[in-house]
């Protein structure tokens, strides 16, 4: 089993940076995939980055160029740093992971882009 915990959400300014932090626990970290997710008012839940587990990145086309996803196995811990942000941006981000056939998502964290 696969218990996955956001956190470094929170308020910040256009144009700002903040990293987001994914911990996961239970075994098998190093050998599955975890993606960023997150969903705004109203909006459907979408994509916005995936590291593999030899750490192949894959982002939204929104996100390209500001946002970078990364994993230490170590730590078993996938961070996702955030710069340029943009109001748009808001939204609540879940960590995802997909581990013998069964979905985990975290709890979220709030993160909000606003003067």
């Amino acid at each position: 089993q696969v218990q996955l915990v956001e956190s470094g959400g929170g308020l910040v300014q256009p144009g700002g940076s903040r990293r987001l932090s994914c911990a996961a626990s239970g075994s098998g970290f190093s050998s599955y995939a975890v993606g960023w997710y997150r969903q705004a008012p109203g909006k459907q839940r979408e994509m916005v980055a995936v590291i593999s587990r030899y750490g192949i990145t894959n982002y939204a086309d929104s996100v390209k160029g500001r946002f970078t996803i990364s994993r230490d196995n170590v730590k078993k811990t996938v961070y996702l740093q955030m710069n340029t942000l943009k109001p748009e941006d808001t939204a609540v981000y879940y960590c995802n992971a997909d581990y013998r056939a069964t979905t985990y998502w975290g709890q979220g964290t709030q993160v909000t882009v606003s003067s």
